[in-house]
């Protein structure tokens, strides 16, 4: 008999497998639940109601660095995404991310993924010291949203709560001089706000070539209380999401016909696999220990993590066949 088992994700093609049946977990009977990763995430961080689901990758590192042990994560990343587009300004503002030292900026939350990210390349690979910059955190289009995780900000680094104005206001008003965040402001939209780097795909690029990093935005996580009861659980769910992803990746490098509605898919897909050394979009920790390292050590600088965690802390389990 199966064991049955919600997994909440977002409505990815790397999933969709999975999701509508053509791929099972071995011993479990899984129902997928579609919704935005922000409400996931909101849900998640405020009580876990499935007992798997995708997650913040910034706020896992946080609870595990804080002793919460209540989630644990199998090696499976939903999202990842480069992140130097995730940088806007006014059209008068900075034109390089060098220029941001000793600036205003605005960041949704502290421990968004996106934003340590973001923060670790601008400090690593671009010198500004992050604690030049005066941090103000609050909604990016809405007022009013508040830190789900529980940075312990480093030394020097000042950040002022701002929660009756979104971001995009502040930005506006030349309030502050630049937004970090994953979901862009409402003034990209009508031209007020721009991305501070002109060509963010180039400097992307570059980033990887130079680092070998991928960046990793979410992460699937089993609830301890679901996995007290199927130790085996994250095993099989963990292989059913890697053959959906696997299955995926075949589906956009088949050149016969169009598996999304863009002109090319194939031809971008095999240039892709080509650049990413063979594989689209791996998971598991090996394939994927130096984009997992580096994260580790900006959430540490950055006080999302209160100590410099391992990958073994991280992802716990027996992933192997065996295991299942």
């Amino acid at each position: 008999m199966s064991v049955a088992a919600a997994l909440a994700i977002g409505d990815y093609d790397h999933v969709r497998d999975l999701a509508e049946g053509r791929v099972r977990a071995e011993g479990l009977d899984v129902t997928c639940l579609r919704m935005p990763p922000e409400e996931i995430f909101a849900r998640t961080a405020s009580g876990c109601e499935w007992e798997a689901g995708e997650f913040s990758f910034a706020l896992y590192v946080d609870r595990i660095g804080r002793g919460d042990r209540s989630l644990s994560a199998i090696p499976v990343f939903p999202s990842r995404v480069f992140r130097h587009g995730s940088f806007y300004v006014r059209e008068d503002g900075p034109t390089a991310l060098e220029e941001l030292a000793g600036t205003r900026v605005g960041v949704p939350e502290w421990c968004q993924t996106a934003g340590v990210w973001a923060r670790g390349i601008l400090a690593e690979h671009h010198g500004v010291e992050l604690a030049s910059i005066a941090w103000v955190q609050g909604g990016v289009n809405d007022p009013g949203r508040s830190e789900k995780g529980r940075p312990d900000l480093p030394a020097g680094i000042e950040l002022t709560v701002e929660r009756d104005r979104s971001l995009d206001q502040l930005l506006r008003a030349g309030e502050i001089d630049a937004i970090i965040s994953a979901r862009p402001p409402l003034g990209l939209a009508d031209g007020s706000v721009r991305r501070l780097l002109a060509d963010s795909r180039a400097a992307e690029q570059r980033y990887w070539e130079q680092t070998g990093v991928f960046p990793i935005m979410h992460l699937v996580v089993l609830r301890d209380d679901f996995l007290a009861a199927a130790p085996w659980a994250a095993a099989s769910l963990y292989a059913a999401l890697d053959e959906a992803r696997s299955r995926c990746a075949a589906r956009l490098l088949d050149a016969t016909a169009s598996h999304a509605p863009l002109p090319w898919v194939s031809d971008l897909a095999a240039a892709a696999r080509e650049r990413f050394g063979g594989d689209l979009w791996p998971y598991g920790v090996d394939a994927n220990r130096v984009t997992l390292e580096t994260f580790l050590t900006y959430a540490k600088s950055q006080g999302v993590a209160p100590s410099h965690l391992t990958l073994d802390d991280l992802f716990p389990f027996d992933l192997s066949p065996a295991a299942v």
